[in-house]
């Protein structure tokens, strides 16, 4: 991985609303559905008080979902850019944890956290490190616990189009859903699912209630690969 993000800190959110204009959404909607998906996961498995990783949590626009749908939880920001962690801290304000990681991995102990979410970060990861980082979150994820990866889903046109005019996605590398969930299984996780998201633009906004019965559809905006840890 590399910071890549430190140039776009001060101008991230222009940039993001630019690029998913068509969509008829802003950064906010696209942050707060995967914490809404996220809280009826963890409750669907059985998480009371879990211990969270955000993992590439940038300059924070998880957190304020986050404290919406998981209030008072642990939850910690994880991110290789220090002036984006420092960003986060200035936007949100707020006591949760902050930790850097490095090029080397994650610094907390093994079986530190219940799950670990990361939002639209593997296709910034050159690929030959994806095994390694998902061994690295199965390392700090406790037995039983679940990693959730949010990502683009590169069979939907207008992701497409948000992506080739997104100037922080200029190295992105798009992944699909069932090469990323091969990739968890290779790496040591088990009970690994793919769930698609987002099939329709705000201007029908009320066949939403369609979503969760799509979600085996490989045409939603984007898609969640799921494991868990053994």
């Amino acid at each position: 991985m590399s910071g890549e993000f430190d140039e776009y800190v001060d101008d991230y959110v222009d940039q993001h609303s630019k690029s998913i204009r068509l969509s008829g959404e802003d950064p906010d909607f696209f942050a707060e559905y995967k914490i809404k998906e996220l809280r009826k996961m963890a409750d669907n498995w059985g998480f009371i008080d879990p211990a969270i990783l955000d993992f590439g949590s940038g300059i924070g626009n998880s957190v304020p979902a986050f404290r919406t749908h998981f209030k008072g939880l642990d939850i910690t920001q994880a991110d290789l850019s220090p002036d984006s962690l420092t960003r986060a801290r200035d936007l949100h304000g707020g006591t949760e944890r902050q930790i850097q990681i490095s090029e080397t991995g994650i610094p907390v102990d093994a079986d530190t956290f219940d799950i670990v979410f990361t939002a639209c970060v593997f296709h910034h990861i050159p690929h030959e490190e994806h095994d390694f980082w998902l061994k690295e979150l199965l390392r700090v994820t406790a037995p039983g616990g679940r990693l959730v990866i949010f990502e683009h889903n590169p069979w939907n046109p207008l992701t497409l189009h948000a992506v080739r005019n997104c100037p922080f996605d200029v190295n992105a590398h798009l992944i699909n859903a069932p090469e990323m969930a091969r990739r968890l299984r290779t790496a040591g996780w088990s009970n690994v699912k793919n769930t698609f998201h987002v099939f329709f633009p705000a201007a029908l906004a009320p066949l939403r209630v369609a979503d969760p019965a799509l979600g085996w559809c490989p045409l939603g905006a984007q898609y969640s690969c799921a494991g868990r840890a053994p």
